[in-house]
């Protein structure tokens, strides 16, 4: 990438993480061709560096960005970039108050995450409701004798439902839940009121829900949420699901909840750490079911993603200030600003 000098095009840099070893887009059949337009031009950052270095974001204006960490250190002397544009919602690797600072937006992409990791959710909710782990297992294992109908499944209707975490997500589980008539609670930092909804502290939540579902972002308050002592509150015929990030549950206690029967299971999609060793004592739980991060990854979330996170990279390129910025606090910031009214003026308009 060039140097710091704004030069007449928008150069926007890929995370090195989405480039397969071949050189294609690791998300194709989408690809960055939203991006090939006149005056924009976009190339594969050098290395996958992690966090990212300073060395390869002071040439770039924009950043397509979906996974190496983004810290204080990695933006020092970083003049030039004025959006890093994320491939998803998670913020817990990105540090928002250093872009915020250096006058660089962060935009999200609702659109493509929200129905398909609700959805995610809801397929976890009713893997853990049929036991679908223990049924699968019978059914590879060739056993159709009365093994097969145990652990008893159970029906959803009339149960509680709690949430924690109640924005998009949140929301778009409790809508697609509500075939099933059951009771909602959650919980969240500022409390909803909405019909058919009811807003509890977190404590009540998991001792009267059925079925817990972790919604929420990873933050400093978020961190180990779900420890020791709160998994304790739920029943023991309760089941944990969680589609947010694993280190909001202290997963040891989680396991240990697990194996001696004070929960009835888990479906995960999300674990902590990641990569989960394959020795870890998760995996040998019968009761767990889940994937590798990646359950929500349908055509409709990539194509969503993609098209969202080029969208914002145009605005910006154009001079005008993106949709779903994370860190709304930016367009206060007049270096943020002076970016804008530079890129906008290459186009003969306004920011």
């Amino acid at each position: 990438m060039p140097d710091d000098r704004i030069s007449e095009t928008f150069l926007v840099g890929v995370e090195r993480g989405t480039r397969r070893p071949d050189g294609t887009f690791v998300f194709s059949p989408y690809d960055l061709s939203p991006l090939e337009v006149d005056g924009v031009r976009w190339a594969f950052l050098a290395e996958d560096a992690r966090p990212l270095t300073p060395d390869l974001l002071r040439g770039i204006d924009g950043l397509y960005h979906y996974s190496a960490p983004v810290t204080e250190a990695s933006l020092e002397g970083v003049d030039r970039l004025v959006l890093l544009a994320r491939h998803g919602v998670g913020l817990d690797f990105v540090d928002l108050g250093a872009c915020t600072s250096r006058g660089i937006g962060v935009t999200i992409t609702p659109q493509g995450t929200t129905r398909p990791m609700a959805s995610a959710a809801v397929a976890l909710v009713l893997a853990c409701s049929h036991r679908l782990r223990e049924r699968d297992r019978s059914l590879h294992e060739g056993d159709w004798g009365p093994n097969r109908f145990v652990p008893q499944g159970i029906g959803l209707t009339d149960r509680t439902l709690g949430v924690i975490g109640y924005g998009r997500i949140g929301r778009e589980i409790v809508r697609l839940l509500a075939p099933w008539e059951m009771h909602v609670l959650v919980t969240q930092r500022t409390p909803v009121a909405e019909a058919g909804v009811r807003h509890v502290p977190l404590e009540t939540l998991l001792a009267d829900s059925d079925v817990v579902v972790v919604a929420c972002p990873l933050t400093d308050e978020t961190r180990g949420l779900l420890d020791a002592r709160r998994l304790g509150l739920m029943k023991p015929t309760a089941v944990l699901v969680n589609v947010a990030r694993g280190a909001i549950v202290d997963q040891r206690a989680l396991v240990e909840a697990l194996r001696e029967g004070r929960l009835a299971g888990a479906g995960l999609d999300v674990v902590d750490p990641e990569p989960l060793p394959l020795g870890d004592p998760l995996l040998e739980l019968a009761n767990v079911v889940g994937a590798p991060h990646s359950l929500g990854y349908t055509d409709e979330l990539v194509r969503g993603c993609v098209e969202s996170a080029c969208t914002a990279l145009l605005s910006a390129a154009a001079g005008r200030v993106p949709a779903d910025l994370a860190n709304p606090a930016v367009v206060d910031n007049p270096i943020f600003n002076e970016k804008l009214s530079r890129f906008a003026a290459r186009r003969g308009g306004q920011p």
